[in-house]
């Protein structure tokens, strides 16, 4: 089943003029925020603005570069066209300005950023570098503590073996040399198997 449409043609004509009707809305919305931006210039009316507009002149810096004589052929008069381009070419100095004001605070922040990014850089690798000299020296004394403790036990160790020797007196072999209990010896004449019969 196919859905009825029961519209008179005066309606669809209707319906199809709206779309040209949204079409002019949106021009005559652009057209109208561009005579709102003029029209904040001293001296400046609709009614003026709205020739400005007509005759494409339709910005504060297009109206601070046309003469005068592009404004009165634009339909104002001498003494209207002299007051709005002066107070054009005021405007446009005072936006040039506040932009140049701006792009030197934007550097100047950048500058600073730039300048504060490079210090945390130096004082990073100021600490890195004091935390390696630091674990260097930690090192060194640690080794330093370590052979002082070897050289004390050794040192302990040769003092215990003296002390040993001392209180326990040498005995003297038969043959003369040192030592109770062990005899060796000196060549294989002297060993008990090869003594000759």
């Amino acid at each position: 089943m196919q859905p009825r449409y029961d519209l008179s043609e005066a309606e669809v004509l209707k319906g199809a003029t709206s779309h040209g009707d949204a079409s002019e809305t949106m021009a005559a919305k652009k057209g109208s925020s561009k005579i709102e931006a003029l029209t904040a210039l001293p001296g400046v009316g609709a009614a003026t603005a709205k020739k400005l507009v007509e005759a494409k002149i339709d910005s504060v810096s297009k109206i601070a570069g046309a003469g005068s004589k592009k404004l009165q052929d634009a339909g104002l008069s001498a003494a209207v066209a002299k007051k709005v381009s002066a107070a054009a070419k005021a405007a446009s100095k005072a936006k040039t300005a506040t932009k140049a004001t701006a792009s030197k605070a934007k550097s100047a922040t950048k500058a600073t950023a730039t300048k504060a990014k490079s210090a945390s850089k130096k004082v990073a690798a100021k600490a890195n570098k004091s935390t390696k000299a630091a674990a260097s020296k930690a090192s060194s004394a640690t080794k330093k503590v370590a052979s002082k403790a070897k050289s004390t036990a050794k040192a302990a160790a040769v003092k215990g073996r003296d002390a040993v020797k001392k209180t326990v007196p040498a005995k003297k072999s038969k043959d003369g040399r040192k030592g109770s209990t062990l005899s060796v010896p000196r060549s294989v004449r002297d060993m008990p198997w090869f003594k000759k019969k």
